[in-house]
């Protein structure tokens, strides 16, 4: 066998399923779909920007946490910072919670990925997932209720 025959081979295996690819395109669209969600929200209220509350256009009930609690939840800010970032307000997105902000930017690089890794037929910067993916998600979940504890920190002593 040459060394021709064995690239391709190795390559074939490497390959993703079509089912793979599917769910690449699929990430992407929904993405697409939150995205358009996004724009969907009107962040401004009265001439102001909206930093809470603005789940409530989309049909939601009130935060249950916040009516039983009267304190902001991990997520609180969370739409409205989707709705204020897809509109490119990233200050105002910020404020309301940058984990919204950070949230948009990756699906922004996710969208591109997806369905480049989906045409190619191979996941790209497959070294970056493996070694990244955990730690992201843990890392983010971290940050959201050590932000959250800030904010209950900052309510509490009414700053």
């Amino acid at each position: 066998m040459s060394v021709f025959d064995e690239r391709r081979l190795r390559r074939r295996r490497l390959a993703l399923p079509w089912l793979v690819r599917g769910a690449l395109v699929l990430m992407a669209a929904i993405w697409l779909g939150v995205f358009g969600i996004a724009f969907v929200v009107n962040p401004y209220k009265d001439g102001k920007v909206w930093l809470e509350g603005s789940h409530r256009q989309l049909g939601f009930p009130p935060c249950t946490f916040k009516e039983l609690t009267k304190l902001p939840c991990p997520s609180c800010g969370m739409t409205s910072s989707f709705a204020l970032a897809v509109r490119g307000d990233l200050w105002h997105s910020v404020q309301a919670n940058f984990l919204g902000t950070a949230l948009v930017v990756a699906g922004l690089a996710l969208v591109p990925w997806g369905v480049m890794s989906a045409v190619k037929g191979r996941i790209l910067l497959l070294w970056f997932w493996r070694h990244w993916s955990l730690q992201l998600l843990v890392g983010f979940f971290i940050v959201m209720f050590v932000r959250w504890g800030v904010v209950l920190a900052l309510a509490y002593w009414d700053l």
